[in-house]
């Protein structure tokens, strides 16, 4: 039987099985297999099998009337490979995915009840107590593995979707507003979920943040704004060149330009006309600065400078313009658009600046600490992001498939899509179809996406593999077409799909 759940426990010391609400046994760890033997081999496997009748009633009966609960600890009796019947101090975790179902047995020693009280009693009632907490623990961080998954692959459809929309819709659409508020509801769930993933790992990996280009994001940001607003306003675009690169978070710090971007338009009312200037620069301070409100360390920064010639803001205001809910806007303003892009450039370790005078415009600084390197240009512009080629989406999620096929598709993509890494393989086999880039989940039930990335590697050397993931990372970088974190954006999709067949098309 083909796992339909993400386990987790395959490497796991102890004996470890999943099991469907019938008993069927879907996934088994090396230490059950070795434990149990022939009597959990086979796709008709069934706990009944090792069931030993001293548990009372059937292990069928047992799931049966199990009700979804927290993980519960407790003596179970299971017959070995050996015809032994072996008591286990076993940890059972019932959970629901895709509306099924699911247990979780994880067996551990049970404790032999020592003979006379006094230390050594003591000493063992500890270690059973220390077990069986360990046991609810991994339950907990399986289960949360598990959902934070299935949340990633949710969101990433939602986001992508949403994102793509946004693209397409006019700034006046009576939708957008709602589109951006999926958007946001969908940024903080990501957030929440990552949080999740983060809480169940069991070896904390310190993610860096590979460098980025403020140019990609400004361009991009920047190009909406002209395609959305025509001939209104004049805008200025200027770019540094050889601008140092940042290490951040392209959808976020994207999301607080537009902010910036969002209140230079408004600047000047529903009709009003004028000029929006959009820069960067490479800033370089020997000792701390002051710029306005922001106190900036000494160090490099990449600087994003948006200025306009609108309204300005009164002395009065502009103190408090980065106070959650203030605004001197009328309804439905709220107060949150620099509140939030305070929030994201300063957990980037940076710092916003403001001047402005009323009626002489407005000018916002965006600083984030950056290396003295240059990153490489990348395609921004949103009319670049089209593309040709095959492309070849390998997940076991069919919404991230649909997602993908659309997006690419609409961008002049042919998509082939695969649900498990078996079926890729038979893709790829297939003659005529010239698949140029490979981007695989990399956990799937059955061939996943590691096994995948290698079997491409012997099969068909040279063509790349990007592979994507909620929650893990690939553990050889080098040999990857780079990594798309999910949930993402369709146009981070886009962007990591170009950039991918520009690097094949070079080598």
């Amino acid at each position: 039987m083909k796992p339909e759940v993400v386990f987790g426990l395959e490497n796991a010391a102890w004996p470890a099985v999943l099991v469907n609400v019938s008993g069927g046994v879907s996934v088994t760890n090396a230490a059950a297999k070795n434990l149990f033997g022939p009597a959990l081999g086979g796709d008709a496997a069934n706990l009944a099998a090792i069931w030993a009748a001293e548990n009372g009633g059937t292990a069928t009966d047992f799931l049966a009337r199990w009700e979804l609960s927290p993980a519960v600890t407790g003596v179970l009796k299971f017959k070995t490979a050996s015809g032994a019947v072996t008591p286990f101090l076993t940890c059972v975790c019932p959970f629901i995915h895709d509306g099924k179902k699911w247990f979780v047995f994880q067996l551990l020693p049970c404790p032999a009840q020592p003979a006379v009280a006094g230390p050594v009693a003591e000493a063992a009632g500890n270690a059973a107590g220390d077990a069986a907490l360990k046991q609810k623990l991994d339950c907990v961080l399986q289960l949360a593995r598990t959902v934070s998954l299935d949340f990633n692959n949710a969101l990433t459809g939602v986001l992508a979707h949403t994102s793509l929309l946004l693209g397409k819709a006019e700034p006046d659409h009576p939708w957008r507003r709602s589109l951006l508020e999926v958007e946001k509801s969908a940024s903080r769930a990501a957030e929440i979920a990552s949080e999740l993933a983060q809480f169940s790992r069991q070896e904390k990996e310190t993610r860096r943040v590979p460098p980025g280009n403020l140019n990609t994001v400004a361009n991009r940001c920047v190009e909406f704004f002209q395609n959305a607003h025509g001939a209104r306003f004049k805008w200025k675009l200027s770019l540094e060149r050889s601008l140092f690169a940042a290490r951040f978070d392209e959808a976020k710090v994207q999301q607080a330009l537009t902010k910036i971007l969002e209140n230079a338009v408004e600047a000047f009312g529903v009709s009003g006309t004028g000029q929006i200037t959009v820069q960067t620069r490479n800033v370089e301070l020997t000792e701390a600065t002051q710029d306005r409100n922001v106190r900036l360390a000494a160090g490099t920064y990449a600087c994003v400078e948006i200025s306009d010639s609108g309204s300005g803001i009164d002395a009065d205001s502009l103190p408090r313009i980065f106070e959650p809910f203030f605004t001197t806007k009328r309804a439905p303003h709220r107060g949150l658009g620099l509140a939030l892009v305070y929030g994201i450039i300063t957990n980037h370790g940076g710092g916003v600046a403001i001047s402005s005078e009323p009626g002489m415009g407005t000018s916002a600084r965006v600083y984030l600490p950056a290396d003295k390197t240059l990153v490489r240009e990348v395609v921004s512009a949103n009319k670049e992001l089209r593309g040709t080629g095959t492309v070849l989406v390998v997940d076991d999620e069919s919404l991230v498939l649909t997602m993908a096929e659309t997006i690419l598709s609409d961008f002049g993509y042919k998509v082939l899509t695969a649900s498990n890494g078996q079926k890729a393989l038979t893709v790829l086999s297939q003659s005529g179809n010239e698949v140029e880039l490979v981007i695989t989940d990399l956990v799937m039930p059955g061939m996943g996406g590691r096994e995948l990335m290698d079997r491409i590697r012997q099969l068909y050397p040279g063509l790349p593999v990007m592979p994507t993931s909620g929650y893990v990372m690939p553990e050889d970088k080098k040999h990857t077409a780079g990594y798309l974190q999910k949930p993402f954006t369709s146009t981070e999709l886009l962007l990591k799909v170009k950039a991918a067949l520009a690097a094949k098309a070079v080598d």
